[in-house]
Formats: C-alpha cells, sequence, structure tokens
C-alpha cells in the first residue's frame, strides 16, 4: 500500500511502519526515527538533571572542589549523550558495526576540515584530565588578554575578562601553547611596584614611606612575616635612585592586575609627599634647578634674562623628617638580602642558607646574596 492510500485512510500504524529508506538492507520507518529521537531527547533531558544535580551540591557544599565537580559534570554530559547517541541508532535499526565503512571517510575528514574541531574536542578533554587549568582559573594567554576561565566547552574555552568582556578561546590554544596561570597552586602572588625618587634622599625615609603605602592599601597580604612588604633598592638612573615596593596580595586581589598596582601608585605618591620625598624630574630640568639654584617663575625669569622679583623668596623642599635610631635600624635592614636568604632556605635547605646569612652578618661588607 502507497504512502498516499495510508494518509487517507488515517491508517497510523501503518504510516509508522511504512519503510521510508533502505540504507544496507537496514528498513528505516518514520516509527524508528521517532523513537531515536526519543532517546536523543531522554539522553539529553537526563544529562540536564544530571547536571543540575551536580551544580546543586556544590551550592550546598561550599568546601568542595568546584573545579572537579565541573569535570566531573562535562563527563557525565558527554559519556551520557554518546549512550544516547548509540541507543537511538540500534532502535533505528542501524548496527554501530555499519559505520565501520564510514571510518575511511571520517578520517580522510579529520585529515582536512574537520582536523581543528577534532584538536579542540581532544584538548579540551585534556584540559578536563589535566587539571593544569579549572574553572575559576585566573589565566593570561599574552599581554592583552588576562581573565577567570568560566567554561571548558568541546570546542572552545570560555574567558571572562575584568572588564567583563568575554572571550572564546579554542581549547588547543591551552594545551600547545604558553599559558600563565596565576591561581593554579596558590590564591596568593607578590607584584612588583617600581617608584624612584631624587638623588640625596635618606634611603631608610623612603623605606618608610613606601612600607606606610603598603599598609594603607587593603589588598596587602597581613598576618604573614615571611610575605610582609619589602623595599629594594635596585638601581641608579640618570635622574632618580630606583626603588621596588615588593607586595604580597590577598586572595581577593590575587585576580586583579592594573587596577591593583594603580592603588599602590596612588598610595606611594600620597606617602612620598607626606614625607617630603621628591619625585625627579628629567636630568635636564635639575641641571637649570642646581645651576640657577632657584625654582619655579624665577627660575623661568633667570634663564630668560628678565628680572626677578628681589621680595620673593625662593621656594625649597622642606626638609625629610629625621628618623630615631632604633626606627632606622630596623628600616635599614636589606629586604632584598632576607628575600634571597628565604630563597635559599627553601631550595637548598634551612642549614646552607644559614651560614650564608650568618657569614653576611659578621661581614657588613660583603655584597648581598642573590
Amino acid at each position: 500500500m502507497s504512502l498516499g492510500q495510508l494518509v487517507a485512510r488515517g491508517d497510523v500504524l501503518g504510516l509508522l511502519r511504512y519503510p521510508l529508506a533502505q540504507i544496507s538492507g537496514v528498513t528505516v520507518t518514520l516509527a524508528a526515527i521517532l523513537s531515536a529521537l526519543l532517546a536523543l531527547g531522554a539522553a539529553w533531558g537526563i544529562s540536564v538533571v544530571v547536571r543540575r544535580g551536580i551544580r546543586r551540591y556544590g551550592t550546598l557544599h561550599p568546601n568542595a572542589n568546584q573545579a572537579s565537580l565541573y569535570t566531573v559534570s562535562r563527563l557525565a554530559h558527554y559519556t551520557v549523550l554518546v549512550i544516547g547517541v548509540l541507543l537511538a541508532l540500534e532502535i533505528t535499526g542501524i548496527p554501530v558495526g555499519k559505520f565501520a565503512v564510514f571510518a575511511g571517510a571520517i578520517g580522510v575528514g579529520l585529515g582536512f576540515g574537520l582536523q581543528a574541531i577534532f584538536s579542540n574536542f581532544v584538548s579540551g578533554l585534556i584540559l578536563l584530565f589535566d587539571r593544569s587549568l579549572k574553572v575559576g582559573d585566573f589565566v593570561e594567554l599574552d599581554a592583552d588578554l588576562r581573565g577567570t576561565v568560566r567554561a571548558i566547552n568541546i570546542r572552545a574555552t570560555l574567558i571572562t575578562t575584568n572588564d567583563n568582556i568575554d572571550v572564546i578561546v579554542p581549547n588547543a590554544e591551552f594545551v600547545n601553547g604558553r599559558v600563565v596561570n596565576w591561581t593554579h597552586g596558590s590564591e596568593h602572588r607578590r607584584i612588583r611596584v617600581p617608584f624612584g625618587v631624587a638623588y640625596g634622599v635618606d634611603k631608610e625615609i623612603v623605606k618608610k614611606a613606601a612600607l606606610e603605602a603598603a599598609e594603607r592599601v587593603p589588598f596587602t597580604l597581613t598576618g604573614d612575616d615571611a610575605r610582609a612588604p619589602q623595599v629594594w633598592l635596585v638601581g641608579f638612573g640618570d635622574s632618580a635612585v630606583e626603588f621596588i615596593l615588593a607586595v604580597w596580595l590577598n586572595e581577593a586581589a590575587a585576580r586583579r592586575n592594573a587596577a591593583i598596582k594603580a592603588a599602590y601608585l596612588w598610595e606611594l605618591d600620597s606617602a612620598l609627599k607626606r614625607h617630603n620625598i621628591e619625585i625627579p624630574f628629567p636630568q635636564r630640568d635639575l641641571h637649570v634647578r642646581s645651576l640657577f639654584d632657584l625654582r619655579g617663575a624665577d627660575a623661568l625669569a633667570a634663564l630668560h634674562g628678565t628680572p626677578s622679583p628681589v621680595d620673593r623668596p625662593v621656594q625649597t623642599s622642606a626638609p625629610a623628617a629625621a628618623l630615631a635610631a632604633h626606627e632606622r635600624a630596623a628600616l635599614a635592614r636589606n629586604d632584598a638580602q632576607d628575600d634571597a636568604v628565604r630563597g635559599l632556605e627553601e631550595d637548598a635547605g634551612a642549614d646552607a642558607a644559614r651560614a650564608l646569612r650568618d657569614t653576611n652578618t659578621a661581614a657588613p661588607g660583603a655584597p648581598a646574596a642573590r
């Protein structure tokens, strides 16, 4: 009986059993197609329920490893879908072994257009099992791309920057390229904030001002003596003595970058001004001022050869505040040397590093440990 006759008679069972196509000796009917679609829909529904259950478990148990729960969720999703596809093929009447004929064609396709897609899929599985990159990690791909990993999908990974911009990165880039994971082993990290002061300024006062600036920033890690803020003298530039404020950040600030550094620079500027410490200008400006020993309008007037008001007092920098003996002794510690010795204690053993520290203490003129 033809399809038209079945429709005219309203024979539903006949329509469901009507052969639509013949594939390698297998008859495909409408009932088989509907059953296969039902199996796929059921598999998708089960996957949604399982993922919601895992997500709810993570919400009710905040101390659980959220990255592990995400990995289990993705693997369960893929597994249920694969089972659903195999079941749909079996219901349709197409044995899985029949697809061996298409294995060669699929291999050729992977060699051409599907190669990148297959590579990203395998890379996504590697990321889920390797755990070198997890949901919630803060990563850096290049100087302009930093953000938090939000999802590791079948083809690409979703990264959200601190400016709330979503960036979709193919999974293969994380496997084949170099990625900086700022929160892989620990939530704490240290930043180095460079700054410079004019020559002739007391370095202990500079250190005091920088440490005060670090204390005023709420992102500074406190309560850990081994990770206390440090001030390093790192160079003598053309017009400035160059320092670095090395600060360990707490967990709340470990996922920020530019804004955190700007916060420390803001407080550094305030602290240096509070202690009357001069931030230098280029050398040519210092040379003109030292030649005329004048500032502002008086220096410009002398430079142009115009008369300057005699009764105008010459503006000079206010003297820096003096330090008490005990305060100067505490600030005189060489933070860079202490940091190097602490690193030696971790790498080469405490005894060898302690001997090196004792040697440096006994010989004040000895160079600092590197």
